[in-house]
């Protein structure tokens, strides 16, 4: 996602910043993290230098959402750490694409990890605000700039809103522009003999963590179809997977207040309608070009990635 119009050095502008509300649910999202780290639930040393400016003086949040965080995080990690097992398995590289990743730490959890050699490129996507301030965030972070290799190969670079490295890249894109102009765009940025950042040729997973609820049905459609795509002109047969976290059927009185309460942040939720029960999830996907998907709920993830003992365990740490 990126910013919209431009505001010019010297000139007053009215323009009122529709999508400020929106970047904000970012810092909800890694304050919440940082609260489930500090309490216990999460272990993640990568995420406090992340945190915007104040964000580590916050309250810690109620165990509930500290519980909530830690099966999110714990659910999709579980489905990454298959993925990256499957590549080492097989014996090849592999990329991921992170959309509308924010302060996510993920890259770093995996770059200081076993399979951190499996990555070919992970790539993150955001609106322009957000990787400014995180290309900003990593550049005063010894530990983690220090992940990204020799400091001669990582480059700040399109105003400081865009970040590369031999295999973390952090670039701006708005995507609910045509994908056709945005994603082709921000892939191809790297004038590079080897080809553009992202391989049609690679194993290839895609995370739309919080990202499509917030998109028009037509525009992340357009999204998702374009990877589909882009991969298909491989004459490897490459193999694309996907792994959303995202709400959906709020017909419910949790989800009516769930609503109302982000209305009054000015933050509205068009992806979400089209979509209100788990089976409507990825019958999306199969329409759109995928040849399998499925969709749990955080109670199934409790249930199938959690263990019970664990679960207690988590629920009465550091309360």
């Amino acid at each position: 996602m990126s910013d919209g119009p431009q505001r010019f050095a010297g000139h007053q502008s009215s323009h009122v910043d529709s999508d400020a509300a929106i970047r904000l649910t970012d810092t909800d999202a890694v304050t919440a993290r940082y609260s489930a780290v500090q309490k216990g639930y999460i272990r993640d040393p990568f995420t406090r230098p992340l945190l915007p400016r104040g964000a580590q003086f916050q309250p810690s949040r109620p165990p509930l959402i500290n519980v909530g965080t830690y099966v999110r995080s714990e659910g999709i990690d579980s489905l990454v750490t298959q993925w990256l097992e499957l590549s080492q398995q097989e014996g090849k590289k592999c990329q991921i694409v992170s959309l509308g990743a924010g302060s996510d730490s993920r890259f770093w959890r995996i770059a200081t990890g076993p399979h951190r050699n499996t990555v070919s490129a992970y790539i993150e996507l955001d609106f322009s605000e957000n990787t400014t301030k995180k290309a900003m965030a990593i550049n005063k972070s010894r530990e983690l700039k220090g992940t990204l290799g020799d400091p001669s190969n990582v480059k700040i670079v399109g105003g400081g809103t865009t970040l590369y490295s031999p295999v973390y890249h952090l670039i701006p894109a708005d995507l609910r522009i045509p994908p056709h102009e945005s994603l082709s765009q921000a892939f191809q940025l790297i004038d590079s003999a080897e080809g553009p950042i992202l391989s049609p040729n690679l194993p290839t997973l895609i995370l739309f963590e919080c990202v499509l609820a917030y998109m028009s049905p037509a525009a992340s459609d357009g999204v998702i179809k374009w990877f589909v795509d882009y991969f298909a002109t491989s004459p490897e047969g490459t193999v694309l997977g996907g792994i959303v976290y995202e709400m959906f059927g709020l017909n419910d009185s949790f989800g009516k207040v769930m609503l109302n309460n982000l209305k009054a942040r000015n933050v509205d939720l068009p992806g979400v309608e089209p979509y209100p029960t788990v089976a409507s999830l990825p019958n999306r996907f199969l329409q759109l070009g995928f040849e399998r998907a499925y969709a749990m709920t955080l109670r199934d993830i409790r249930r199938s990635c959690i263990g019970e003992v664990e679960l207690e365990r988590r629920a009465n740490v550091n309360f």
